[in-house]
C-alpha cells in the first residue's frame, strides 16, 4: 500500500509550495483532529490557470481542471499542517465555489475535479461530503475555489 505522498507522485503530480495568504488569514486552521484549510485558487507557481465565469469565458472541462489544482494545494496546506498525509483519516467535507455564468448549471462535475482528485490520493479515506456552490466573483477572477476540512489521527 503506498502513502498519499507516493500516490501524487504514481499520478505524475508534484506537491506544490502552500499558497501563501492574500489577506488576513491562515492556511489552516486545526481544532482538535480536525483541519480546515482557507480556500484555494488554481495556482501554479504563482500563476494562474484561468480566469472568468464558467459557462462564460472557462469551459466546464477546464475548470474542472482548475478545480484539481485548488485540491492539490489544499492537500499542500494540508501537509504543511501535519507532516505526513498518512495522518489523514478522513477527508470529511469538501466546499468547492464556481464562479459561474448566469446560465451555468453544472457545477458539481466542476467540483467533481477536486473530489476525484482527493479519492485518488486519499482512496477510501478520500471520500467525503460535499457542496459545489455557484456564485458571481470569486478573487482575482478564478474560475473555481476549493476548501477541505480533514480529520487527522
Amino acid at each position: 500500500m503506498s502513502t498519499p505522498e507516493e500516490r501524487i507522485v504514481e499520478l505524475g503530480l508534484e506537491l506544490p509550495e502552500v499558497v501563501p495568504p492574500v489577506a488576513s488569514y491562515l492556511p489552516t486552521a486545526r481544532t482538535g483532529s480536525l483541519v480546515y484549510t482557507a480556500g484555494q485558487i488554481p495556482l501554479v507557481k504563482g500563476e494562474l490557470g484561468a480566469t472568468g465565469k464558467v459557462g462564460a469565458e472557462v469551459s466546464a472541462e477546464e475548470a474542472k481542471a482548475q478545480a484539481r489544482i485548488c485540491a492539490l494545494n489544499a492537500v499542500a496546506a494540508l501537509k504543511a499542517e501535519v507532516g505526513e498525509l498518512s495522518r489523514v483519516t478522513r477527508i470529511v467535507k469538501v466546499v468547492g465555489f464556481v464562479a459561474s455564468a448566469p446560465d451555468f448549471y453544472g457545477q458539481p462535475d466542476v467540483v467533481n475535479g477536486a473530489s476525484d482528485l482527493l479519492g485518488e490520493v486519499f482512496g477510501e479515506a478520500g471520500r467525503h461530503a460535499r457542496s459545489a456552490v455557484g456564485v458571481a466573483a470569486l478573487p482575482r477572477n478564478v474560475p473555481v475555489e476549493v476548501e477541505l476540512i480533514a480529520e487527522v489521527g
